[in-house]
């Protein structure tokens, strides 16, 4: 089988080579960049985009057109920037404040107990339970394994994308970002444990799929629970192409053909068939080997990682102060050129922090299902490590250097995505690539290494979860999986080929448009998580 997979993959990734005359890199590029369009306006949309759009629809029927009386409005009003700002993002913030408050502060509170579950400390009273059996995972390797779907190039490109269009102030909305989603993946990762299912042979099936259809079901909304899971599901799916595969084959590309000196207009979409390779190879074997990997992988890179930013940071210990002044001050009075403001910075630091680790979206907690437990907090708990890990340390870590490295007027903070340094224009991870080679040696080979490792680890991971979706949508089978990972793969290769602006506005629609079903059952079911919570807490003491 594992043969036949492998053969597959190779031919069906050997046909674009025939289409060069105009170059296969742009020839993806131009077929893709519709898709990433669309998909970016209906997500993004704004409050004031849906109220445009209720009354286009009045006026279709012979009702007034109230939309220039609304605009005129709010037009001056503080809150008009709120209301211009994606629904999606003020769905998120809103959540993750309303979830903080409700379970008093879980970031703070539980966050040495998280650590002590993590490090084994109450395993012998799981152990006590003759059903921790179910699950496949330690907690240990489930929080690798998620994240490493989270800790990727949204904290080398990301974090370099909002610096570049926000300025220094975005550091600081990512960083109380980051906090707050602590405990938006301690509610989801809590419900997604205890509505997971186990089949006869032990394997789990479980995330927001799950809590959304039985946990609506017991509340009293099937129908509304079947609709929310079929949407989470095909979004998930969407992210998993997108997000979690597309946008870090992207980055992967960009530095490897920068490092290479590779100029071919193909040479994209070859780097994505090798990655494609190597991605395959992992995710044939399942949860259990993308566990394995992943809890070697994550640990390693990430310690790799910050340990060359701390080399930075100490060289420029003087300029860290000066550098966190920079960040407090600039999320209130930015001067980054067209961000638009205090809600403009955090915006764009609110956006990257969530695409990065992903709270909310409810993607992690398909992977911490899998865990061995009774208890479905202890789990929970775990899952807020997570934004802590991602965004609060390795994302503020990437900021600084970035920064530090600016402190001279580099490039000119505002721009799209990318920055003029030297006369040359760089792009996500591009600037952060810049900014190590100023302090450290060869630091393009590290980086490089870092990039790819980062993607490759954040691709296995969303493999796991686009295919629990499409087995969710298309059923269990090896014929149905194997479509699932053809498609999944796919996607490597278009994203290494394609550019990175519509690569990202794709992930980022794809990731986000799964907030909407997540949220439906976060609102509905908190209550459980309270109640799983006290008795985890009891079992403990």
């Amino acid at each position: 089988m594992k043969k036949i997979f492998l053969f597959t993959i190779f031919s069906f990734f050997s046909l674009p080579l025939s289409s060069q005359e105009k170059g296969l890199d742009q020839k993806i590029d131009e077929a893709f960049q519709p898709i990433s369009d669309f998909f970016s306006q209906v997500i993004f949309g704004s409050f004031n985009d849906l109220i445009l759009l209720i009354s286009n629809n009045l006026h279709k029927i012979g009702l007034p057109d109230f939309y220039d009386s609304y605009y005129n409005f709010i037009a001056d009003s503080w809150f008009s920037q709120i209301l211009a700002a994606p629904l999606v993002i003020l769905i998120l913030v809103g959540s993750a404040i309303f979830f903080t408050v409700y379970f008093s502060f879980p970031n703070i509170k539980y966050f040495i107990t998280s650590i002590r579950v993590v490090s084994g400390k109450y395993d012998d009273v799981e152990k006590d339970e003759s059903s921790s059996k179910d699950g496949e995972v330690s907690h240990f390797q489930a929080l690798t394994t998620a994240v490493s779907g989270t800790v990727g190039n949204g904290n080398i490109a990301g974090v370099a994308l909002a610096i570049a269009l926000g300025g220094p102030g975005a550091t600081f909305w990512m960083i109380v970002c980051g906090l707050m989603g602590m405990s938006l993946k301690f509610v989801e990762c809590t419900l997604g444990v205890h509505y997971r299912d186990v089949d006869e042979n032990g394997v789990v099936y479980g995330g927001p799929m799950y809590y959304l259809s039985k946990g609506l079901k017991e509340k009293g909304f099937v129908t509304l629970g079947k609709i929310s899971a079929v949407f989470f599901a095909i979004f998930c799916i969407g992210g998993s192409f997108g997000g979690g595969n597309a946008a870090q084959a992207n980055q992967a590309a960009l530095v490897l053909k920068d490092l290479l000196g590779l100029e071919s207009t193909f040479s994209g979409a070859i780097i994505g068939m090798v990655l494609a390779l190597v991605v395959g190879i992992i995710i044939i074997g399942g949860i259990k080997r993308i566990a394995s990997v992943t809890e070697k992988i994550v640990p390693f890179m990430a310690v790799l990682y910050i340990l060359a930013f701390v080399y930075i940071l100490a060289i420029n210990f003087s300029f860290i102060d000066d550098a966190f002044s920079l960040i407090i001050s600039e999320a209130f009075e930015p001067t980054a050129i067209g961000v638009g403001g205090v809600i403009g910075v955090l915006m764009v630091g609110f956006r990257r922090a969530a695409f990065s680790n992903e709270a909310g979206v409810g993607s992690a907690s398909i992977a911490h299902s899998a865990v061995k437990t009774k208890y479905a907090a202890s789990e929970g708990l775990v899952a807020l490590l997570e934004p802590f890990i991602d965004t609060v340390v390795i994302c503020t870590l990437t900021a600084l250097v970035i920064i530090t490295f600016n402190s001279t007027g580099v490039f000119a903070y505002g721009g799209e995505g990318g920055v003029m340094i030297d006369g040359v224009m760089y792009e996500g991870a591009g600037i952060t690539s810049k900014a190590f080679a100023e302090y450290i040696p060869f630091s393009d080979v590290f980086l490089t290494v870092a990039v790819v490792l980062f993607a490759v680890s954040t691709m296995i991971s969303w493999s796991y979860y686009g295919l629990q979706s499409w087995k969710y949508l298309f059923g269990r089978g090896e014929k149905s999986d194997l479509t699932y990972k053809l498609l999944f793969l796919s996607f490597v290769i278009i994203g290494s080929a394609a550019s990175m602006n519509s690569i990202w506005a794709f992930s980022d629609a794809m990731i986000f448009a799964m907030v909407f079903p997540n949220m439906v059952g976060l609102y509905l079911l908190f209550p459980v998580v309270k109640e799983q919570l006290s008795k985890y807490l009891d079992a403990i003491k």
